[in-house]
Parts: structure tokens; C-alpha cells; sequence
């Protein structure tokens, strides 16, 4: 009888196990995935651009209401449609793409409302300085992709930075604002 309640809780404790292990890979799908910012000018108009080259990697548990994002994008991809602009963000006044051609977000604290993920808070690394960053979803959801037949998660996210805080100060005295807005579209694919 001991041999068979042993067995029993064994049998359970694994089947309990398996309901609550529902976490799944994802891999950003570029063509889908961009992070634009927007910076005031002047008081005047925004200066927008954008970022074409990135990559990462999603863990989403949404049983357990956890997750994990690393993403990395390529600071020579900036992109805000006029060459000359690119090319001084690119310089070291701005983003030094030399010296650190790469920012990095990760995070491991997801927010959930029901099935539906709020926030993710983790790092932004950019300058090779390292500050806390929240993104708020302004919109989430998963879907079975017609296309390629496997499940995409995606979202827009949204958040401000002062990029005074990375060490990007050019401008600043001239009356340019410490503030950026960034917005993430994003979409993963499930592997």
C-alpha cells in the first residue's frame, strides 16, 4: 500500500509539474520588429528614426505569467531616412556606433492581466551604460500565423528614456531635450 501511495503522489507531483510548465521559446521576427525614437527639436517638429537590423529571443510562460526577452540591436542600422542625419547619430556625439555598436534589452520580470502581458521591466544597455527601463504594451496578443503555420506573440510597446543618463549629452545645452520616446512593434515566432 505504501509502494502504491508513493507511486500516486510521484504521478501527481509530475502531472501538476507538466500543467504549470507551459513556457515557449520565441525568436523576434525582424521584418516585423522595429524600435523607433522620437526626440523633440527645438520645440519645433520630432525627429523620428528607427532601427533595421535586430535579433532576440523571447521565453513566454503564460500559465505561469513569466518571461524572458534579450534583444539586440545594431546601432550602424539606424535609419531616419536622410544620410547625412544618420551618419552624425552614428557619430560619437551621439550613439558612437564605433565604440559600442550594439544596445541590449533584457528582462526577466514580465506583467500580466490576464492573458494579456502590461509591462516588461528589465534593462536597457546603450553606451555601455546599463539603466532600468519599463515598456508598457499598448496592445498584446498571440496568434496562429496562417503563413508559417506556428504561433507569433507581438505587441507594441512604448517608454521614455533620458538619454543623459546613457551619457548622450550632445545637444542638451542648446536646449534639445534630455527625454526620448521609444516605441518597440515586436512579434516573435514560436520555435
Amino acid at each position: 500500500m505504501r509502494k502504491l501511495t508513493l507511486s500516486l503522489l510521484a504521478a501527481a507531483a509530475l502531472t501538476s509539474g507538466a500543467a504549470f510548465a507551459q513556457s515557449a521559446s520565441y525568436v523576434v521576427e525582424p521584418t516585423h520588429t522595429f524600435a523607433t525614437f522620437e526626440i523633440g527639436h527645438f520645440g519645433v517638429s520630432t525627429n523620428r528614426g528607427r532601427f533595421d537590423k535586430k535579433e532576440g529571443k523571447i521565453e513566454l510562460d503564460k500559465t505561469g505569467k513569466a518571461g524572458k526577452v534579450e534583444v539586440t540591436i545594431d546601432i550602424a542600422s539606424i535609419n531616419t531616412g536622410t544620410a547625412a542625419f544618420d551618419k552624425h547619430l552614428q557619430s560619437a556625439d551621439l550613439f558612437n556606433a564605433a565604440a559600442f555598436p550594439t544596445a541590449k534589452f533584457a528582462s526577466d520580470k514580465f506583467s500580466f492581466n490576464g492573458d494579456k502581458v502590461t509591462e516588461v521591466a528589465g534593462t536597457l544597455t546603450l553606451l555601455g551604460k546599463t539603466n532600468p527601463v519599463v515598456l508598457k504594451a499598448n496592445n498584446f496578443g498571440c496568434y496562429m500565423s496562417p503563413m508559417i503555420k506556428r504561433e507569433v506573440c507581438g505587441g507594441d510597446f512604448e517608454t521614455t528614456i533620458d538619454r543623459t543618463a546613457f551619457g548622450m549629452n550632445y545637444g542638451v545645452d542648446w536646449g534639445f531635450p534630455k527625454n526620448v520616446r521609444i516605441v518597440v512593434q515586436v512579434e516573435a515566432i514560436k520555435q
